[in-house]
């Protein structure tokens, strides 16, 4: 469990980045925080590992004040994948992904050695082991960062808006594969995006921010969508535009879900019977 307890940053040419942040982050599920630019996400994200150090307030790991553990120490026990991949374009995938675990005293055969499994299970082949990232598309980048973000099998991933440089379709599939690797590795991950789909995909927890970290609301998707805190929320997650409200359409090929103006906006499909 991760809990902020009146948390402000302000940077010293005074932005208040953060400004008095209150809430407890559940373990094994994913929180999202989700916001405009300038909503103090990236910070919030960053201050968990101690790449940026709160000026006033506390956050805790498990009841444990991180501000007493070293920052090199903390880094190297939580996960972390940024966007654009972050890897060291001079070091072979198989030891971007062993980086961590050998700075840790692994030795580096063992190290290698786990760094192919992980490939295996963010869905990568072996083969690309040898290649450097320049040699990678940008989604199997992204997914070696994942894979190195996985390294030290640390209980706590932070993803800090991971998937925003690659093209939509390749998008979709590393977010499936995020709840794919939620499923089977049960961490406590918080994931920052600007994109409130992508945050009601993939977030048990969902944070929606106002500038200086101010919560609008948090809550499930569920919640959050049936019910906005205010005309904020509502604006921000498209209620107000229509883009929630959807009804059914028939058409010749089936049933579709169109939304407030018209448009498409997914298939109705029958749900299966339960056995």
């Amino acid at each position: 469990m991760i809990e902020f307890r009146s948390v402000t940053k302000q940077f010293p040419d005074g932005t208040v980045a953060v400004d008095d942040f209150n809430i407890v982050i559940p373990s094994r599920k994913t929180t999202v925080f989700v916001g405009s630019s300038g909503s103090g996400k990236t910070t919030l994200l960053r201050m968990i590992n101690r790449m940026v150090d709160p000026t006033s307030g506390a956050i805790e790991i498990d009841g444990e004040d991180i501000l007493s553990k070293k920052p090199v120490a903390l880094r190297r026990s939580i996960g972390y994948v940024m966007q654009n991949s972050g890897l060291l374009p001079h070091f072979k995938v198989v030891d971007n992904v062993a980086t961590v675990p050998v700075l840790n005293g692994v030795p580096r055969k063992q190290a290698r050695a786990q760094a192919l499994e992980l490939l295996d299970t963010v869905g990568l082949s072996r083969d690309i082991a040898n290649r450097y990232p320049s040699q990678l598309s940008g989604g199997q980048q992204q997914r070696v960062g994942v894979a190195r973000g996985l390294a030290a099998n640390p209980n706590i991933l932070l993803m800090d808006e991971p998937f925003g440089a690659v093209d939509p379709i390749v998008r979709a599939e590393l977010q499936q594969e995020t709840l794919r690797l939620q499923r089977d590795l049960d961490k406590t991950i918080v994931f920052v995006t600007h994109d409130i789909d992508e945050a009601f995909l993939l977030g048990d927890q969902v944070v929606i921010l106002e500038k200086s970290a101010k919560i609008a609301q948090v809550g499930s998707p569920t919640e959050i969508m049936s019910n906005p805190a205010s005309e904020f929320v509502a604006n921000f997650i498209g209620v107000e535009r229509g883009k929630r409200a959807l009804s059914i359409r028939k058409t010749e090929s089936g049933s579709i879900l169109v939304d407030s103006e018209g448009r498409a906006a997914g298939v109705l499909v029958a749900e299966e019977a339960q056995p």
